[in-house]
């Protein structure tokens, strides 16, 4: 039996966040659209990805609260959780860490290092991934180990079944030089043209390394299932919300 997973859309209507997830996460994967209101009724499932948004957690709108709510509930029933990038943040938020806006965006191809946790296993200690951001978790819970990094700071985290991770390794070509030129009314165009330019073959192809983070998470939550000595620990028989897409 394929994991079943919450996909926790907080893209605000970004058809290209779905599609993404679709390509990259092998499992039965259920999609709410968080960001207009959407949630789970259940907590029936193996696993939650919480995608990556244009929102701050620290906005007030109100659907931020209901998914804090709903991602900290599956926390403490030790739901394995995954976030990227808003997700990271919102994750790290949720278990009590410290997530500021940046001084600049971080946009872009970028070195990141990892410490050889769980997440990273199969990619180099320093790898490629495409970023986007202006917000960064600043703080975590002493619980919580920080498993990667770069100059701009703190890129992955993990506590618990909770693994954060600030750059989209699920996006293609098309998805990172678009994200790059929605940036033209915050950063300068001289700026976002020399990031376009490095949205190329050879960039993409090395960043494909980290999209192996999909499958160990996939596999953590398939491992820990069965451990517990049940694949699929939830309500199989019960209809999800109209809702879910």
């Amino acid at each position: 039996m394929q994991l079943r997973m919450a996909l926790l859309d907080a893209s605000q209507g970004d058809a290209d966040t779905a599609r993404n997830f679709r390509r990259e996460l092998d499992c039965d994967l259920i999609e709410f659209d968080v960001s207009g209101g959407e949630l789970p009724e259940t907590f029936a499932y193996d696993a939650c990805v919480v995608t990556g948004s244009r929102a701050s957690v620290y906005w007030d709108e109100p659907w931020i609260a209901p998914l804090k709510e709903w991602v900290g509930a599956a926390i403490d029933r030790e739901m394995p959780c995954l976030g990227i990038c808003y997700g990271h943040q919102l994750l790290a938020d949720v278990i009590g860490g410290t997530v500021e806006g940046m001084e600049d965006y971080e946009l872009g191809y970028r070195t990141v290092s990892h410490d050889g946790g769980r997440l990273f296993e199969g990619i180099d200690p320093d790898f490629t991934v495409f970023t986007t951001h202006s917000d960064a978790v600043t703080e975590l819970p002493a619980e919580a180990t920080r498993t990667a990094e770069n100059d701009r700071g703190i890129h992955g985290f993990r506590l618990g079944h909770v693994f954060g991770v600030q750059a989209h390794p699920e996006y293609d070509m098309e998805t990172a030089e678009r994200v790059a030129n929605g940036k033209r009314e915050h950063l300068t165009d001289e700026r976002v043209d020399r990031v376009v330019a490095g949205v190329n073959e050879d960039a993409y192809d090395a960043a494909c390394e980290a999209k192996v983070i999909f499958e160990n998470f996939r596999q953590y939550a398939a491992d820990l299932q069965a451990e517990r000595g049940e694949v699929g620990a939830r309500e199989a028989e019960r209809p999800e919300s109209a809702n879910a897409r």
